[in-house]
């Protein structure tokens, strides 16, 4: 079930340690997981109050890549305090200033802010992956792609064939893992939703970075394609094709960049069809479902690229057309 927006018993005393003894704690957002966030306000200060409780939780890979992206000329917030034992971290605040809200709003805007958003994916994959995370290999996209399997399938009422899933993947991962291209710090989770506007363009080109503490290492076509295929935003594919140029233009890209980033695209996609699914189904998150038609369509425009042949077969003979949508809450069980 969601978890209401209520701080935890803790917070009251954690952000008097931390010098806001007058601050108020008010409801900002919850999100896929178990993290929950609040505003602390006290007069013209604001601080931002991460919840994330262990043990479902655990803040350090956030505080670990935030301070390595900080160390690096990227806009991460700032830590205020923390409390590992509780689980809870106050950070600075970006403001309200979403690029997703932004562009909805100026849609003139769209372009360029789309163009300095990948232009920071170019400054990124400059750079090594950090040192400590872990490799985003061959098992890590088995696992994600696999929750397509155990639970859009189940719930859309579908007997697929779950070890000719695995295979078709098997045989179009390798384009993503065995080109020239760098091995980059993976946020997984780059999106118009967690970008901030700030209002100092000469830090991290104005840009705040958010929900980055699955960060791994891997290939760089992986958060370009977060960007341009939104889970929860439209994006034209006039635009995606604009931006995808503007950064083969500009940062060191394999022969087989395009190829990579469908790969990963539907790689991405699959899963995230799952992980939606799963909102609904374990969680009690239905809100979730109203993503899958536009993750569907997601899916099928990497699915038209030569290189995901036989995970277009796959699709062609297990997930009939009329199932690719819209999954209703009176659907199967």
């Amino acid at each position: 079930m969601a978890t209401p927006m209520i701080p935890p018993a803790g917070a009251r005393a954690f952000i008097d340690a931390a010098g806001w003894q007058e601050a108020e704690i008010l409801p900002l957002a919850g999100d896929a997981s178990f993290r929950r966030y609040f505003r602390v306000v006290d007069g013209a200060r604001r601080a931002i109050l991460m919840d994330a409780p262990p043990p479902h939780e655990d803040p350090r890979p956030f505080l670990s890549v935030g301070q390595w992206l900080c160390d690096h000329g990227f806009a991460a917030p700032e830590i205020l305090a923390k409390d590992l034992t509780q689980g809870l971290v106050l950070l600075e605040d970006f403001g309200d200033a979403r690029l997703r809200e932004h562009v909805d709003e100026r849609p003139r805007d769209e372009a360029p802010l789309y163009e300095r958003a990948v232009d920071l994916l170019v400054d990124l994959h400059k750079l090594p992956a950090q040192a400590e995370l872990a490799p985003y290999d061959r098992a890590v996209y088995q696992r994600e792609t696999a929750l397509l399997t155990e639970w859009f399938c189940p719930a859309a009422g579908l007997d697929v064939d779950a070890d000719a899933y695995v295979a078709a993947w098997e045989a179009v991962l390798p384009i993503a893992e065995q080109d020239d291209a760098p091995v980059v710090t993976v946020l997984r989770d780059y999106h118009a939703e967690n970008i901030m506007l700030l209002p100092d363009l000469t830090r991290s080109r104005g840009l705040g970075l958010l929900d980055f503490q699955d960060a791994l290492a891997g290939h760089p076509a992986y958060d370009l394609v977060s960007f341009l295929q939104d889970a929860r935003r439209d994006v034209s594919p006039a635009v995606e094709q604009a931006m995808l140029q503007h950064y083969q233009a500009n940062a060191r890209c394999s022969a087989d960049f395009e190829a990579a980033y469908a790969v990963l695209g539907a790689q991405r996609n699959a899963k995230i069809i799952g992980i939606f699914t799963r909102l609904w189904k374990r969680d009690g998150k239905p809100r979730y479902l109203d993503f899958l038609p536009r993750m569907w369509g997601l899916l099928e425009r990497d699915l038209a690229h030569p290189a995901l042949a036989p995970v277009t077969a796959w699709f062609d003979a297990n997930v009939p057309p009329e199932v690719r949508g819209e999954l209703r809450i009176d659907d199967a069980a």
